[in-house]
This record gives structure tokens, C-alpha cells and sequence, in this order.
């Protein structure tokens, strides 16, 4: 039977890890796993482990032993974006160019398709001006002809974040390889890991063999001499044009009851783009630590799905009324009816922070209220929606709405 609970008061859930330490050369497993006491609210104990190598054969999580050396003034690098037309990744290529150009470096941004297309209408690519504000290029066309596209322009790094499978980013991959690019870096997805019971999910935790980005990663560390791979989870930030933080926002300021699949205690992690592009840029500004490392592009913070749902509740200044079910009870596809895995799905950035030194500043609480004005701003408050899906719900459930 499908189980109801509100909430408009608990505490909103968040978790976060310390910051792990370099392992010596001659130290295999330099990180003992730590197992936190939390299983009174979680299905499984939330358990803290090392990374290991990037393709392994068991759910070992051991770091290989690596060196790290010192960065210099970072050179001025040219560097292209080949960035996404669709989807939520678009917006990293954008915040990407930002705090390279911010940073002094050169670049070119190459968006798929048609600058013409209804797609250029929407965030981030209506925001593109931005990018050649600060003096930055922006190109449209065809991965498969990126050499065409770019007319012979040489770049020092390039950054794939539009392809999900190998027939996608071969052209571009053989390409820089021909080209001269000195570094290719790919924007992959956290979405890889095969579920575990022992989250958070680590550089080095086993993937799913048949997953497209995973046949990408493998193809691009055979090519390449300096790569790195980053796999991104959900994110929030101005731009976007997948709904996150919208999805909340949509419900709690119609004061209607926010329907999420479970108990509602899955962890999951949500990080401020601004953070994926501050990683990014760390690796082209010291390539030989980046170098073929694959890092989890994540914020270093988890949180709960009832506890977003709060957080986004008191970003707007309003109450919340949280209900649970089970959707195969209820009878629908969790996968339509909610923005985020029905499971607990997180990551953490331990590579990033060991190899490159980064610092996570995502703040959901803060962050949150910013994405609220913005969502007051654009009207999306005031727009008229349908929420067919959450009423079959909640009629299931027998929870009144509003009206």
C-alpha cells in the first residue's frame, strides 16, 4: 500500500565528508572505509571509502598510487567547447567559458546545431552574448565536421560535453588527436556507477559495462596521452534548462503537496554549476596533475529528497507539505513523475579535491534563495501548469489539493 507522510518542519538533511588526505606511494590503501552510524534513517549504513583505479573488475576501492606536482602560473591556454544543444549539461559548457575567459584564457565555444534553431531561444544559448561580451567566440555546426567548423583555428585543450556514446565523440576526439590538442577533456556522468549499498559512489567504484560514456572514457584514454574525465550529477544554477530546484519551486508556491517516491531519505548530491566550471578550470590549468584522472564533478555535500524539498521551501519563505508513496502501488513511472533517482544516488568529489586541490562552495540554502528570485523574476510563479501526474497521485493517496 502506498504510505503517506507530511513534513513542513523537520530539519532539512545535509551531509558532508572531510577532505581526505594524498596517499603515499607505498601505500596501497591509504584510506580505511568508515561506516556512519545513520542506518536509523537510512535503508543502509552510509559508508565512506577509498577510490581506486578507473575501470576495476570488483567493488574494491583502493587509490593507486599517483604524484601531484606543484602548478606554476598557469600558462594562457586557447581552449574549445563543444557543448551540448539539449539536456542539462549545457549550462557547464557556459559557466565553463565564463571563468576561463574570467581567467585569461582564450576560447571558442561550439554549439550543436543551428544558431537559427528555437533551441538558441532558451538558457543558457540566449545568454551567449555573454560569452562574446568578455571576448570569447561562438560557433555552431556538426561535430562530425568540427575541423570544418573551426576553419583551421589550433586549440591547446578541448572539451566534449555533448556526446553520450563513441559515434558521437570519435569525430572530435580523432580530430583534436590530428589537431595538436594537447589535452582532451570529456564531460562524462555519474550515472555510470552500478548502484551500491554502500554509498557514496567514488572515483574508482565499478560502472556499467554497456553504458555509452563508459565506452567514450576508454576510447579517450587510448588516444590520448592528457585527458580527464569528469562525471557531473544533478546541478542547480542560473541558465540551466533542465528543471532541479524548478521542480520544487513549481509546487510549493501553488501550495500543493510535493509528491516524492520513498521515504524520502535517499541521499543524493546537487552542486552549483558554478563549482563543476571551477573544476574544469583547474584541470587546464594544471594538466599533468589532471592527467589521466577521472574525477566526479559533484558538490562534496549530500542531501536528502525530503530535505531539498525544504530547503527549497524555505528559499521561497513558504510552508511545504511533503507526501510519499510508492509508485509501483500508485501505479506510475517514477522516472516522469520526479526530477531524481528513486534510490540513493551520490557521489563524492575525492579526486578532485586530493589531485587538483578543489574546493567546493555550493551552499544550498543560500544558493537556493538566488534561484528563487530568479524563478519570481522570469514569472515562473505566475504561469499556469498542470500537474496530471502528481494528481493521479495524490488521488491515490487520498490527499486533498488545494484548489
Amino acid at each position: 500500500m502506498a504510505a503517506l507522510a507530511s513534513s513542513s518542519s523537520s530539519s532539512s538533511l545535509l551531509f558532508t565528508t572531510p577532505p581526505s588526505k594524498l596517499p603515499s606511494p607505498s601505500s596501497l590503501c591509504p584510506f580505511p572505509r568508515l561506516s556512519l552510524p545513520i542506518s536509523s534513517f537510512l535503508s543502509s549504513p552510509l559508508s565512506i571509502s577509498p577510490s581506486s583505479l578507473p575501470y576495476p573488475t570488483t567493488s574494491t576501492r583502493c587509490f593507486a598510487s599517483f604524484t601531484v606536482r606543484a602548478a606554476a602560473a598557469a600558462d594562457k591556454k586557447k581552449v574549445l567547447i563543444v557543448n551540448t544543444n539539449s539536456g542539462g549539461h549545457a549550462v557547464i559548457g557556459f559557466y565553463f567559458a565564463k571563468e576561463l575567459l574570467g581567467s585569461g584564457h582564450e576560447v571558442t565555444v561550439m554549439t550543436v546545431g543551428d544558431e537559427g534553431s528555437d533551441k538558441m531561444k532558451k538558457p543558457p544559448f540566449n545568454r551567449l552574448s555573454e560569452i562574446t561580451s568578455a571576448g570569447g567566440k561562438t560557433l555552431w555546426g556538426d561535430p562530425a565536421n568540427v575541423g570544418n567548423v573551426v576553419a583551421g583555428t589550433s586549440f591547446d585543450v578541448v572539451l566534449d560535453n555533448n556526446g553520450k556514446d563513441l559515434d558521437t565523440v570519435r569525430p572530435v576526439v580523432d580530430w583534436a588527436k590530428s589537431s595538436g590538442v594537447k589535452q582532451l577533456l570529456f564531460i562524462s556522468s555519474a550515472g555510470i556507477y552500478k548502484p551500491t549499498d554502500e554509498p557514496p559512489h567514488v572515483e574508482g567504484d565499478v560502472v556499467k559495462a554497456d553504458a555509452g560514456h563508459v565506452g567514450v572514457e576508454k576510447y579517450i584514454a587510448e588516444v590520448f596521452i592528457s585527458w580527464a574525465i569528469f562525471r557531473p550529477q544533478y546541478m542547480i544554477g542560473s541558465g540551466n534548462n533542465k528543471d532541479c530546484e524548478e521542480w520544487f519551486f513549481d509546487r510549493i508556491v501553488r501550495n500543493r503537496p510535493v509528491p516524492i517516491p520513498g521515504s524520502g531519505m535517499q541521499l543524493t548530491n546537487i552542486a552549483h554549476v558554478r563549482d563543476l566550471s571551477s573544476m574544469l578550470t583547474l584541470a587546464v590549468e594544471k594538466p599533468e596533475a589532471a592527467s589521466s584522472n577521472i574525477f566526479n564533478c559533484v558538490s562534496d555535500h549530500a542531501v536528502t529528497l525530503d530535505g531539498m524539498a525544504r530547503l527549497c521551501a524555505e528559499a521561497a519563505g513558504l510552508p511545504v507539505e511533503i507526501v510519499h508513496y510508492d509508485p509501483k502501488a500508485v501505479g506510475i513511472d517514477a522516472k516522469k513523475a520526479f526530477p531524481f533517482r528513486n534510490m540513493h544516488f551520490y557521489a563524492e568529489p575525492r579526486a578532485a579535491k586530493d589531485i587538483l586541490g578543489w574546493e567546493g562552495t555550493t551552499n544550498l540554502p543560500e544558493d537556493l534563495k538566488e534561484r528563487f528570485e530568479e524563478y519570481v523574476k522570469v514569472g515562473r510563479d505566475k504561469k499556469p501548469m498542470k500537474f496530471e501526474i502528481d494528481d493521479k497521485i495524490l488521488e491515490a493517496l487520498k490527499v486533498p489539493v488545494a484548489v
